[in-house]
């Protein structure tokens, strides 16, 4: 049976070398060479010294693991993503993730429960997109799935009006229908549903008074009159409209301006 001729401690800090018979075995962190009592003299058989690589491996792995999760809490995979940039093997990264998870120090479910928390609480996301989120850091998607089904659906108001808060000084601006769609767009990038945009949209005062309805008009309708004033009248007149109507404003205001009853058509190039 192979014995313990030398143990030599290494320039990294912690590390020693450990030979057999003369030879350079294998090297063992302090921990392991505590844990084993591997001194001069000591006899080792061959699964031994299996036994000793493998606990080294694991404590190496737990102690990495354990610095990544000290930063902010990680999922199952991020860790195991971690380890493997470290070179560490599956059985070794395996095995970390078992015993941190028995201390509690690594929970997709808990991480799940605290994004949810935190996202309804200060952030801007909807289901889907905290879900997308997850989903991409490994949570296994049925159970983000059964977090969010405990979730009522006026909970995500007023993450969905932190998406919002920006664009409500555009009221009066541009046309209500107009703001209305740019808010809708906006909420569904960031992962709210057809019907929880219209919900949250329903809570924000979008209703802008005559005078800034009439300005945002003008304002859109000289836009429209800059950007297509080189084409003949009846090409010309056509373009504005569908311009028009498609930054929401309706018929009727529509009209009016190519009639220039909002702005005299004689002063448009003026503007």
């Amino acid at each position: 049976m192979p014995i313990i001729t030398k143990v030599s401690s290494q320039k990294r800090p912690g590390r020693y070398n450990i030979f057999l018979d003369d030879q350079y075995a294998f090297s063992a962190s302090e921990q392991t060479v505590a844990e084993f009592v591997l001194l001069k003299g000591q006899s080792v058989s061959t699964a031994k010294v299996a036994e000793i690589k493998q606990f080294d491996a694991d404590a190496r792995a737990t102690n990495l693991a354990s610095k990544f999760l000290s930063y902010e809490p990680r999922t199952i995979f991020e860790v195991l993503q971690y380890l493997g940039k470290h070179e560490i093997d599956d059985q070794a990264a395996q095995n970390a993730v078992v015993q941190l998870s028995e201390m509690g120090f690594l929970d997709d479910r808990k991480y799940v429960e605290l994004a949810l928390k935190q996202d309804l609480r200060i952030g801007t996301d909807g289901p889907l997109g905290v879900s997308r989120k997850l989903t991409l850091k490994g949570v296994d998607p049925e159970l983000v799935q059964a977090e969010l089904a405990a979730i009522g659906d006026e909970e995500w108001l007023e993450p969905g009006l932190r998406v919002l808060k920006s664009m409500k000084s555009k009221v009066g601006r541009i046309a209500q229908r107009e703001l209305e769609r740019k808010m809708r767009t906006k909420l569904m990038s960031h992962g709210f549903s057809g019907p929880l945009a219209s919900m949250v949209i329903a809570e924000v005062d979008l209703q802008a008074g005559d005078a800034d309805q009439l300005e945002a008009l003008k304002k859109q309708g000289v836009k429209a009159y800059k950007r297509f004033r080189r084409l003949p009248e009846g090409e010309r007149k056509s373009k504005m409209r569908n311009y028009l109507y498609t930054h929401g404003f309706s018929s009727g205001e529509i009209d009016s301006f190519l009639a220039g009853e909002v702005i005299p058509l004689a002063e448009l190039a003026d503007y």
